[in-house]
């Protein structure tokens, strides 16, 4: 039955999308062009509301029994009401946070959250009164990391559902059948979106759909990793390496550059690639192939040992290191490791 449900929701937004689209011309909800986008003409967005709407009719034909079940359904409510606005009237990020916390706050109340982790060679680590702090700042920053890389067609569906697919595969090991079943009903839900929004895309997902789905990931990796060892903990953290790297260095950027950490610019992953020279169709599936090598790691995690997984964690660092430095995203000035290369080969 979930397998079915999932291409129900695939079907169901392919069917749905271009309704949505007309919609979005219809009520204003349009992308214009401006120096930080890449796109060169108006666009529809809203697109997420067709991967919500599919998302609804995967869970009534498949009615998910699990005390988290409300928590979550309520959270997305809040989440797609606060992504619908901003593609309306476009909110000033106070007002964006405050939803993306509400909704946090909901899941967590509702019981998802972080208690602790066992720590290889030191043992358990309590986090205590800490659990709910961080665990909605875990929702609220993969929220926003997966809004951050919405910046080209078909980028935060692709990447979303390549992550999809590694929670949900992982969440089939373990026999967690709420997660795959939530998992696999998003996945169908964006897959469909994403034949309408691969370049040259028709429609854009925007805020609706890059915080709805940031929203799912987010807590469908807790539930899928929650009270485990530090390794595990690192999965979900590795499944989301594409955008929560991005949204790092994105950081560390504006710090080096002396610029508000809400400062936008065009210097994302997206941006560094397309600089070098790929096409936008090139840069979209290289982003692909990374989050893909991102979820094989992870799954390579779990079958690891302690010393196994230290050093796919530290292969994997020394990888976005020199993908960093070699694109410039920081800034092209940046290259500490290819520098000391560097001079190591002049020595």
């Amino acid at each position: 039955m979930v397998y079915l449900t999932l291409l129900i929701c695939f079907f169901a937004s392919i069917l749905i999308t271009p309704l949505v689209k007309k919609f979005a011309v219809k009520i204003g909800a349009v992308d214009k062009p401006n120096q930080r986008k890449v796109h060169q003409r108006i666009m529809p967005r809203l697109g997420g509301l067709a991967i919500y709407i599919s998302f609804i009719i995967g869970l009534l034909v498949l009615r998910p029994q699990d005390e988290y079940f409300l928590p979550i359904l309520i959270g997305s409510i809040i989440i797609i009401l606060t992504g619908v606005l901003d593609d309306l009237i476009e909110l000033s990020a106070k007002f964006k946070l405050f939803g993306q916390l509400a909704a946090a706050l909901v899941v967590v109340l509702g019981g998802v959250n972080v208690d602790y982790i066992n720590i290889p060679f030191f043992g358990e680590l309590n986090f205590g009164p800490l659990s709910i702090p961080l665990t909605i700042l875990w929702i609220v920053g993969i929220t926003n990391a997966i809004n951050l890389i919405d910046g080209l067609d078909g980028l935060a569906a692709g990447v979303s559902s390549i992550a999809l697919i590694t929670i949900s595969g992982m969440a089939i090991l373990k026999g967690d059948m709420f997660v795959v079943s939530i998992g696999f009903v998003v996945l169908g839900s964006t897959l469909g979106f994403l034949l309408y929004n691969f370049h040259p895309a028709k429609i854009f997902m925007g805020d609706t759909g890059a915080l709805f789905l940031g929203y799912m990931i987010a807590v469908l990796s807790l539930l899928g990793f929650k009270n485990v060892t530090m390794i595990s903990l690192i999965i979900p953290v590795i499944i989301l390496g594409v955008p929560i790297s991005d949204t790092f260095f994105a950081i560390i950027r504006r710090i080096v550059n002396k610029q508000p950490l809400s400062a936008p610019d065009k210097s994302h992953l997206h941006h560094c690639l397309l600089r070098v020279g790929f096409s936008h169709r090139q840069t979209v599936l290289l982003i692909y192939a990374m989050a893909a090598m991102f979820g094989l790691a992870a799954v390579i995690l779990t079958q690891a040992t302690v010393w196994g997984s230290l050093l796919v964690i530290a292969i994997l660092i020394l990888s976005i290191e020199l993908i960093v430095e070699k694109i410039g995203l920081v800034n092209h000035e940046y290259k500490p490791l290819l520098k000391m290369v560097g001079t190591k080969k002049e020595s």
